[in-house]
């Protein structure tokens, strides 16, 4: 599956993949704000986070895998079967070093890889510090000011063009979650310290729209396979996530061990990050980050409705005006029209617009001083 930017979407059941990855991301973030914070209040030992982003890493890994390797060997032969037994070349089988050096080897991008890997797997262990010091409600509402911060990223890094109409709704937005965060003395009780949550909350956020950046130009501005760019990116961040067990966690988990405070609900909520990781892939190469963020604001909405029957969240107006101006803001950011821009001017001397080909090649020629050469 060759990335591009013209590609045309796959068709599953006569719907595109866009809307299905944007439909899926739905309702994972939601599971996932739910699940992360149940599964760090319930009665009895505290799992720790670094062995659960770890083991999150090992089966988006394995997942990348294998659908890497059916791309590889399977629709291969299958190709060649089809091909007339004389007088045409066959596709040869893929062997497995060849494969190795197309995941691995010096070409194969995997050092640019790196630096996503590092920011996601820091994202996700300060997901799990601020679920643990947050409700679900206020944890998912807060989350989403990653919207504001990836289009700061976005015009700083590539130069992308905003015009008034998405600025305006970046003041929407960082208004709301303000609103959001308001103390009530009758708001139930957080479960740990809702300062450090919100500190947690804001370097998770930061750290969202510049891998968000980052990933989705080498998405689309490389001819690879998404798979192996999740394998590359699995790689990276599991090894990173380990060596982060080990220097964070050594003496917990030596004296208590691996899986110690896991239950059910950890490892659902360990394959729910997983499948998120893989979805957010999804969405960011048929879509864009914009989009992304337009998919997870809606999930506010069906996690707080849970957070009702579920954690006995009381939900105060300021909170619902909150969680509405953020939603409202999204909304405009994603219908906004893109800035005209001038490119060439036609007989008359007047301008003619051509906006998507100007913006593509400034982003582009900025994208590379910065993200190509990394």
């Amino acid at each position: 599956m060759a990335v591009n930017q013209t590609q045309n979407a796959p068709i599953v059941c006569g719907i595109s993949i866009r809307w299905i990855s944007l439909f899926v991301l739905v309702i994972q973030n939601s599971a996932l704000a739910l699940a992360m914070c149940y599964s760090r209040t319930l009665d009895g030992p505290v799992y720790l986070s670094s062995t659960a982003v770890m083991l999150a890493e090992a089966v988006k890994l394995a997942i990348s895998f294998t659908i890497y390797l059916y791309q590889r060997i399977f629709s291969t032969a299958n190709k060649t079967q089809t091909l007339p037994s004389s007088g045409s070349s066959q596709t040869p089988r893929p062997t497995l070093y060849e494969m190795f050096d197309e995941v691995y080897g010096c070409n194969s991008g995997m050092v640019k890889m790196l630096v996503p890997a590092i920011l996601y797997t820091v994202q996700n262990n300060l997901q799990f510090v601020a679920a643990s010091n947050l409700d679900a409600a206020t944890f998912q509402v807060t989350y989403q000011s990653k919207i504001l911060t990836t289009a700061i990223l976005a015009v700083a890094l590539l130069r992308q063009r905003i015009g008034p109409q998405k600025w305006f709704a970046l003041i929407v937005l960082t208004a709301g979650v303000s609103i959001a965060q308001l103390p009530s003395s009758s708001d139930p009780g957080s479960p740990g310290n809702r300062l450090v949550g919100f500190a947690a909350v804001a370097s998770a956020c930061v750290l969202s729209g510049l891998a968000g950046v980052y990933f989705e130009k080498i998405l689309k501005s490389h001819d690879a396979s998404l798979w192996l760019r999740n394998i590359q990116l699995g790689t990276a961040s599991f090894v990173i996530a380990s060596l982060g067990a080990l220097c964070w966690d050594h003496k917990a988990i030596k004296t208590h061990g691996f899986f110690y405070g896991y239950s059910t609900v950890t490892g659902i909520t360990i394959l729910i990050q997983a499948a998120g990781g893989l979805v957010v892939a999804l969405v960011i190469n048929y879509t864009d980050n914009i989009l992304k963020g337009f998919a997870t604001s809606i999930s506010i909405i069906l996690s707080t409705v849970a957070s009702v029957s579920i954690f006995h969240y009381k939900i105060r107006h300021v909170f619902v005006f909150g969680a509405g101006l953020v939603l409202w803001a999204t909304y405009l950011y994603g219908m906004a029209k893109p800035p005209q821009v001038v490119d060439t001017l036609d007989s008359e001397g007047k301008g003619k617009v051509n906006d998507e080909k100007y913006s593509d090649a400034e982003r582009r020629s900025s994208a590379e001083k910065f993200l190509i050469q990394v």
